[in-house]
């Protein structure tokens, strides 16, 4: 019969396989800074570069499906929570978008 030990480890083992320990830990570490979050203590404005700038590294984490990472990022920079218009950052950016596969 196996220990608890040894129970542990493959538990652990396949919760990192097939990648549920790494979202736990990332959806434990985002509760845990919005419990520390400080609502008192008011946000400084987004500058318009900052807006874009953390829109892009939305864009990113989404696109590599750091999902709960990008949710630490709205909360913690005050990102509006509706993605910005991708066409708008196509503008704003002065950047041209490829027609085959959507990629700016």
């Amino acid at each position: 019969m196996a220990t608890v030990a040894e129970l542990k480890a493959v538990l652990k083992d396949t919760l990192e396989k097939r990648g549920v320990l790494g979202h736990l830990k990332a959806r434990i570490r985002a509760e845990v800074f919005n419990a520390l979050d400080d609502e008192s203590e008011p946000r400084p404005s987004l500058s318009h570069e900052n807006l874009l700038i953390n829109e892009l590294i939305r864009e990113y984490l989404e696109f590599n499906k750091y999902k709960y990472t990008a949710s630490v990022l709205i909360s913690e920079s005050g990102q509006p929570v509706v993605p910005l218009d991708r066409q708008f950052l196509i503008r704003e950016l002065n950047a041209f978008e490829e027609s085959k596969d959507d990629t700016i």
